[in-house]
């Protein structure tokens, strides 16, 4: 179980607190979110963090160890069959919380918790950040086809900057060469 905190309770004592998180932990696996005070909330998402891990463990004493906690079945039963499966991928951070407001009656600030459901995105390693780009565009022939059309903005500018350098370069070498001919051959001067 998580640390104590100091301080006052949530609920008065600690048998009240013990029994105000595990009911607030039964209506999130009920309702998948709900809507309370962001202390509660704060201290409620441990508690549903181990219930989860719990849960996907799966065994006999992971279930008995939930319903230690929750002595609702049916929560309990769905917790193991629905939200365990769902969340199986992912190593941690079952739940989100996300800040509404304050409330009318004594301004405390509310918040929602919810589970998070939703399949985690694997993101490949080999992501190219806007920094390396340069390194990465370098060996051309090792990288594939498809790594190279992923071209930052960054890199594109200051390809475009040294082409139109190289092309104010070499109008103005075409430039000198015309004017050197110019002071080589004058039209009358060479022919007297």
């Amino acid at each position: 179980m998580p640390t104590p905190t100091k301080g006052p309770r949530l609920g008065g004592g600690p048998a009240h607190e013990r029994l105000m998180l595990a009911n607030l932990a039964a209506a999130l696996i009920t309702h998948k979110s709900i809507k309370t005070t962001e202390t509660k909330a704060k201290r409620l998402r441990p508690v549903v963090e181990r219930l989860v891990t719990f849960a996907k463990r799966g065994d006999l004493h992971a279930r008995r160890r939930v319903l230690a906690k929750i002595s609702d079945k049916t929560v309990v039963h769905e917790l193991f069959t629905v939200v365990a499966p769902l969340v199986a991928e992912r190593e941690g951070g079952y739940t989100r919380i996300t800040k509404l407001g304050f409330r009318k009656g004594d301004n405390a600030s509310m918040v929602q918790i919810e589970l998070v459901l939703e399949p985690v995105n694997a993101k490949p390693k080999a992501a190219v950040s806007k920094k390396a780009p340069a390194k990465a565009a370098a060996p051309v022939e090792e990288t594939p086809a498809e790594e190279t059309e992923v071209v930052s903005d960054e890199v594109v500018e200051t390809e475009e900057a040294a082409v139109e350098a190289e092309a104010v370069a070499a109008e103005a070498e075409d430039a000198a060469a015309v004017e050197a001919t110019a002071d080589e051959s004058p039209d009358g001067d060479e022919s007297k």
